[in-house]
């Protein structure tokens, strides 16, 4: 699945105006992972919204395969969402009266064989197969970053977005991660958003967003 972002500008506020975005064209291709990097308050997170259809943009259209998302009813961007992407957002939002396990099973929307098996897997690929049973108050942030990310790739989306997905992992688990996120790009497009330049090697492209422009 491709996305594309055309001269998008997003500004908040009614009578205070905030320009957050400005004029940013971007595209989200298959096969790529995309990072977008830049300081903290720049945009990223907002571009990401927008590009996902959780935000209407101020100005410019975003595309789904050349289709224009304002197109899409609110019940098709839901199901979009919920069947075409993965998201991993800054806030894990896991649930902590489920066990790592169940909270990864959670995100399983497609068929398949053994979905148990499969969340167990990708908790092993994610070196977190022993806290299956742990519920998240009593794991580490960087733990939970981790079964937040399983959760991202259980309904092996066709597009990722990744939000710092890194922020709370040491430089040697970030690049794990990384590495895990990277081998997704054989079945989708993925965009991840950092400020951390260390861990951009596998990136095949990488943009810079500064004060709301890319």
């Amino acid at each position: 699945m491709r996305i594309d972002g055309r001269c998008l500008g997003l500004v908040y506020g009614r009578e205070e105006k905030t320009t957050c975005l400005k004029d940013v064209s971007i595209s989200v291709k298959p096969g790529e992972m995309t990072v977008i990097q830049g300081p903290s308050g720049s945009g990223k997170s907002s571009l990401i919204y927008l590009l996902s259809g959780l935000r209407i943009p101020t100005s410019g259209t975003v595309y789904i395969n050349d289709v224009d998302l304002e197109s899409y009813s609110p019940y098709e961007k839901d199901v979009l969402r919920k069947e075409k992407f993965g998201f991993v957002f800054q806030r894990l939002f896991l649930l902590n009266y489920l066990s790592a396990l169940e909270n990864v099973m959670i995100g399983i929307h497609h068929k398949v064989t053994d979905s148990k098996q499969f969340a167990l897997s990708l908790l092993k690929k994610l070196g977190i197969l022993h806290l299956a049973d742990k519920k998240p108050p009593y794991l580490s942030q960087g733990q939970r970053q981790r079964i937040a990310i399983a959760r991202a790739l259980a309904n092996t989306p066709e597009v990722i977005f990744a939000d710092e997905p890194t922020a709370a992992l040491d430089h040697e688990n970030a690049l794990d991660v990384m590495n895990v996120l990277h081998e997704c790009k054989n079945h989708a497009s993925i965009l991840v958003v950092t400020h951390d330049i260390s861990i951009l090697e596998k990136a095949e492209k990488v943009l810079t967003l500064k004060d709301g422009k890319l």
